[in-house]
Parts: structure tokens; sequence; C-alpha cells
């Protein structure tokens, strides 16, 4: 089994952090745990990452790394060993305005109608079902799937929005968190303009 903790230190409210192979240690022998430096650090393109598990799959794992790409370049590894060895504190300020905007986006899409939000309790992202506005008609045309939708939302709110589609999950969005707050506002503000004109 593999398990993605690269979002372990952005998690809200009561919801809390625990990785596979420790809070289930029986599991270690074929548990591979992957993380890197872009979330927590906000490196995303640094394309640092690690990847930890019994040692077969980890050796198959680095052979086959071997001949798709080159490493990482020293400069990265550098920044990247000063991120994990560092304090948390950048973290925990990121965390805290990501926790904010979790709040607004979410109360901000649940103010407009055909859309519910989910509270996240981690990551940066929100998750909306936009299910209640497809099939009506806004800004003269009738989208039938979220990603006609997010086509319809680019045009006419300038605003960019990741479609269930790509996630498997028709009938949502997937929304960032990871932008300042007036901008998350406006941005927000523009799409519940679009999306109050479904009839």
């Amino acid at each position: 089994m593999a398990t993605d903790e690269i979002y372990e230190h952005l998690v809200y409210g009561d919801a809390r952090f625990a990785s596979i192979p420790v809070a289930a240690p029986e599991t270690a022998d074929r548990c591979v745990v992957l993380n890197g430096v872009a979330k927590t650090y906000a490196m995303t393109g640094w394309r640092v990452g690690w990847m930890i598990g019994p040692a077969d799959v980890i050796k198959a794992a680095t052979n086959l790394q071997s001949h798709a790409t080159s490493n990482v370049c020293n400069v990265a590894q550098a920044a990247a060993l000063a991120a994990v060895t560092g304090d948390l504190s950048a973290a925990a300020q990121m965390r805290a305005a990501f926790d904010r905007r979790r709040l607004t986006m979410t109360a901000m899409l649940n103010d407009i109608p055909g859309v519910v939000c989910p509270l996240p309790e981690g990551a940066f992202y929100c998750y909306p079902s936009v299910k209640g506005v497809l099939g009506k008609q806004i800004a003269g045309a009738r989208p039938a799937s979220t990603a006609e939708l997010a086509e319809l939302i680019l045009e006419h709110a300038d605003m960019a929005v990741v479609p269930g589609e790509a996630f498997g999950t028709p009938g949502y969005f997937r929304l960032s968190c990871a932008l300042g707050d007036a901008d998350l506002e406006e941005g927000i503000s523009r799409l519940g303009k679009l999306l109050t004109q479904a009839k």
C-alpha cells in the first residue's frame, strides 16, 4: 500500500495527522510512504520528494527512476534539507492563513444557491458540489458537466477551477485556498455572481 503524506502539517480543527505505518506498525513491511517539500514548505517548483518503504521496493523504484529522470540538482537538495531540518514556524503561519481562507471560502461557497461545500480538514483546497447548478441556464449556456461549467466560469467570471472529472467525481470542483485573502474573496464573489444567475 502507498500513503501520500504531503499534507501532514496542513490539518485543521480537531483533525489530526497519522502516518499509516506508525498507527498500524504491522503494515510497515508493505507500506510505501511518499512525501516532499512542495506543500508544507511552499516549494512546489523545486520538485523534491522522498519515498520510504521496504528495501526491495525502494531499490526497484531507484532503478526505475535512474532511467527516467536525472538527479535533483544540488541547489534544490540544499534548499530541501534546510527546509526539513529547520523549525516549522513558517509552516505554522501558512497553516493559519490556509485555515482562515478555507473557512472564508467554504462559507462563501455555501452562500451560493446550488453549491454545497463541506469544510475541508486538511490541505488547502475546497471541494464543493455544483450539482445544483448543472443543467441550468447560466450566461446563455446550459452546462451539463463540471468540465463545461468550468469553461463557462473561466469565460464569464475570469476564474479557473479544476472540474471533478479530473478526479473521477463529476459534479464537483477543486478550488485552491493558496492565494491572498482579497483575491480569494474577489474570485468567489465573481463565481457567486455568475452561478446565482442559474435558472
